[in-house]
């Protein structure tokens, strides 16, 4: 893969900045790097209200799935990197991953609550296949019966079916593939690493058929891009056995502005003003709401219009319906977690 250029809008912690005379393309390359992260801990701790999990785990920061929309985006930047090519190509990963989730189960606070995997990015990037840390993860929570929902748009997820299976029947586990578009050729230059829709659908059905309950993500949902693909989506996701369905408009937190509108007018110039004019009908006149409550939701009459088709679509089709947190339920229900030896590798018959 020819390394990209490197093009980050400008770091806000950053007291110094480097800028090319030149024609970008001409500026310094980057190929793929990856950085060891020395954490002690693998939990985070959300308290968000808008969503329905308090705790997630993030085996890698940064993703090669390189998506112009990833809300996540400014999150590298508190690591001394920028929002564009330096998420999409210098990565930090956690190696430690399924030993320090173990480490947690094993503290008397925890409870065993629902885990998200990932709340930040993606759990099933490319770089998985060859580390294994997602999968650690989940041989740790089949191990003492965690609860877990993963998101993701890989179908790298099918990998660990049976380990998803196997928690889905004696505990809690549920997946949720995410699918903003139909047009495979807008999905290529909008998120470039990312499986084609329809393989991502394929997904939802092998998964499906391994009895692991499967719910489909419109997010984001672009206004002038991504709303005329609602009701295809929704009808293939169903056809493929998938239970339940979200709509999350597009969020542009911090520099993802620049990220997303750069690669829509290099990608769509025909179309990227309408594009950006629609966002921002849906955002009270700016490209982004950061408010709690609203952020994950849209106004407008034209957003209401797309939000009225999704919801109608999925009632036909008898799809579950969720806005922003789409684990609620699932978070709400008992626990099935236990402790299954002590460190002596004697049975916790009655420690749950």
């Amino acid at each position: 893969m020819r390394p990209l250029p490197l093009r980050n809008p400008q770091n806000p912690w950053r007291k110094e900045t480097v800028s090319y005379l030149e024609d970008p393309d001409a500026a310094e390359r980057v190929a793929l790097t990856l950085y060891e992260d020395q954490s002690k801990t693998i939990l985070s701790d959300n308290d968000s209200p808008d969503l329905g999990f308090r705790y997630s785990v993030n085996p890698y920061r940064g993703c090669l799935h390189g998506c112009a929309y990833c809300y996540a985006r400014p999150s590298h930047e508190y690591l001394g990197f920028g929002a564009g090519a330096d998420f999409e190509r210098k990565i930090v990963i956690k190696l430690r991953a399924g030993e320090l989730l173990r480490e947690a189960f094993e503290k008397k606070s925890w409870q065993g609550e629902l885990i998200l995997f990932s709340g930040n990015t993606d759990c099933y990037q490319p770089l998985e296949a060859s580390y294994g840390l997602t999968r650690a993860c989940l041989e740790a929570c089949v191990e003492y019966r965690n609860p877990l929902h993963v998101i993701t748009k890989s179908a790298l997820i099918e990998r660990d079916a049976d380990l998803l299976a196997q928690l889905a029947a004696i505990g809690s586990a549920s997946v949720t593939i995410t699918i903003p578009f139909w047009d495979a050729s807008v999905a290529r230059v909008i998120e470039p690493l990312v499986p084609t829709p329809r393989r991502r659908i394929e997904t939802v059905r092998r998964l499906t058929e391994r009895g692991i309950p499967v719910s489909v993500n419109i997010a984001p949902l672009i206004p002038g891009l991504s709303d005329r693909d609602v009701v295809q989506v929704l009808e293939a996701a169903s056809a493929a056995g998938a239970v339940g369905a979200g709509l999350i408009p597009l969020r542009l937190p911090g520099n993802v502005k620049e990220v997303f509108a750069e690669r829509i007018r290099e990608a769509l110039p025909l179309r990227a003003e309408k594009i950006l004019t629609r966002v921002r009908d849906m955002r009270g006149g700016k490209l982004n709401d950061p408010n709690f409550g609203s952020r994950m939701r849209g106004e407008g009459p034209y957003f209401e219009a797309v939000q009225l088709l999704f919801e109608q679509t999925a009632r036909r089709l008898g799809l579950g319906t969720y806005q922003g947190g789409a684990h609620d339920d699932q978070a709400r229900e008992p626990t099935t977690f236990v402790r299954p030896t002590d460190k002596g590798g004697q049975l916790r018959l009655f420690d749950r």
